[in-house]
């Protein structure tokens, strides 16, 4: 299992989460990143190109060492420095208050103590800082949550321990963020129970 998560899954979230089709919502989600950036789930770095001009540098998470190689393109022709500064968002290696905003796109999922992670990106953001957010997770309609309820074990245990049923708004909540925005959506041409989204802006309290 170890190998299946370091070198294949690594892989199949480059090519679902790197379809043309996400490109606007990374779009959307990066819109506003300023100054020094935490990326937490940085991947194979398909948020690189939507970076926008007003970011100075981004420290990137990332524990899969092939997901950082898969990303080298990317942070070679990134236009600001990129720098892999972590393994575990669990305990980010940064002291508090280093950075302006974070990021983080389809990792909330699978982050086994969430919200440890979260006290963390809390820890190390300015007060007043930001945390732009796209995730899938628990759909607003009951008749959805009970099948995502329903397949949340196979889903964990083929995706590295993806959930479908997280609640993302109340994770946020829970962790002492301020949600800013969020918008609640199904992706297109996608099974509901997976389809389910939403993107935002929390503020470290």
């Amino acid at each position: 299992m170890d190998c299946y998560r370091e070198r294949v899954l690594p892989r199949i979230v480059n090519m679902a989460c790197g379809m043309r089709s996400n490109d606007r919502l990374r779009e959307q989600v990066c819109d506003g990143l300023h100054g020094r950036v935490l990326e937490i789930g940085f991947g194979s770095g398909l948020n690189v190109p939507f970076y926008p001009d007003s970011v100075q540098s981004v420290n990137a998470v990332e524990p899969a060492d092939t997901g950082w190689r898969l990303a080298r393109k990317r942070v070679a022709a990134a236009t600001v420095p990129v720098l892999r500064t972590g393994l575990d968002g669990q305990a980010l290696p940064a002291t508090d208050d280093t950075f302006d905003c974070a990021l983080s796109t389809w990792t909330m999922c699978t982050i086994p103590d969430i919200a440890t992670a979260l006290a963390e990106v809390r820890r190390v953001l300015v007060p007043g800082g930001t945390l732009h957010f796209l995730e899938h997770g628990l759909a607003p309609d009951h008749r959805v949550q009970v099948w995502q309820h329903r397949l949340n074990p196979v889903q964990k245990k083929l995706f590295g321990g993806c959930h479908l049923n997280r609640d993302i708004r109340g994770l946020l909540t829970n962790a002492g963020f301020e949600i800013r925005s969020a918008e609640s959506f199904y992706l297109e041409a996608t099974p509901r129970f997976i389809g389910a989204h939403t993107l935002g802006i929390a503020v470290s309290g």
